[in-house]
């Protein structure tokens, strides 16, 4: 799969990004999915089980054949809530300097302003108009891409879906999980986990998401597979995945931190023996307006996670 993405901008990824999502409005993505495989599932290997509905609020599984292993990608983003008098609260963790463009949408239109950062380095928005309270703002879209690199919003997490998405195209047996809320706190694995665990008896997870670039982890330098971040998976498991990782000659990356985490955390809380590792590409400038990507780094993060389903 190494230099799919150097044939043209990717239309999927692009559309992806576009997709407003903060936190507690992951309804719009799932629309969004369900829409995309609706369209374009009939080509791919074999036909999923789309599990949705009021028991899953606004999250979405796909299951294939008989699955032993699971995915995971949250499908919210950072963001910021309107208060009152331009008062702008953050959803997650999103890193500003001052003057990004905001966009969002209330009961009176559209709205793209800017975003004020004020020596207490509280929030504000500049627009010409009151905004009406409880509104979500995202950055706004600026997708750039070239022969090597991706420059865009909201790529965290945008890239661990469309990884995923790509693998769901050959994927013969596995369960594919698409949750909230994992950039403000989490809250919807806990009932995920253990309707797969129930169900199917998935003892297994990955985590497909993007990680931060440290002293110790660069971009255009392979996958990243994560040993440890405020939470440690158990070694038996890292184990399997590096003989999966060396016998078919995958470049990656160890990462080793203090903090840090994702929808692994939950996983590891739950009453479920479910083992989990994070593994996916490195992020710049990470929860910013200008997120960058190495496409080289998510081709090999597509065809890892390809055999991982497939051989774990």
């Amino acid at each position: 799969m190494i230099g799919k993405f150097k044939k043209g901008m990717n239309k999927l990824l692009k559309a992806l990004c576009r997709v407003h999502s903060p936190s507690g409005e992951e309804v719009n993505m799932k629309q969004f999915l369900l829409n995309y495989i609706n369209e374009h599932s009939h080509n791919w290997n074999r036909m999923p089980q789309i599990i949705t509905g009021e028991d899953f609020q606004d999250c979405l599984i796909m299951i294939f054949g008989e699955p032993t292993v699971a995915a995971f990608a949250h499908m919210d983003s950072t963001g910021f809530t309107v208060r009152y008098q331009n008062q702008l609260i953050s959803i997650g963790g999103p890193e500003v300097i001052g003057g990004e463009i905001l966009r969002g949408v209330d009961e009176f239109g559209e709205i793209e302003c800017r975003l004020e950062l004020n020596e207490a380095h509280q929030l504000h928005y500049n627009f010409g108009r009151a905004i009406r309270p409880g509104t979500s703002l995202v950055f706004k879209n600026n997708y750039i891409e070239n022969d090597a690199y991706i420059t865009s919003p909201y790529l965290d997490n945008r890239v661990g879906i469309y990884n995923l998405l790509k693998v769901a195209e050959t994927m013969k047996n596995g369960a594919i999980v698409f949750s909230a809320w994992e950039e403000h706190g989490g809250g919807s694995v806990p009932y995920l986990v253990k309707y797969l665990y129930e169900n199917y008896r998935i003892r297994k997870t990955l985590i497909s998401d993007v990680t931060w670039i440290s002293d110790g982890i660069n971009i255009n330098e392979g996958v990243v597979i994560s040993y440890r971040d405020n939470n440690i998976p158990r070694k038996s498991f890292l184990k399997s995945i590096d003989a999966i990782s060396l016998k078919n000659n995958i470049e990656y990356q160890i990462e080793v931190e203090a903090a840090g985490s994702s929808d692994a955390r939950e996983i590891q809380l739950s009453p479920y023996p479910i083992d989990w590792c994070f593994i996916g590409p490195p992020v710049k400038n990470a929860h910013s307006s200008y997120e960058k990507i190495s496409k080289k780094d998510l081709d090999i993060t597509i065809g890892f996670y390809a055999k991982l389903m497939d051989q774990l």
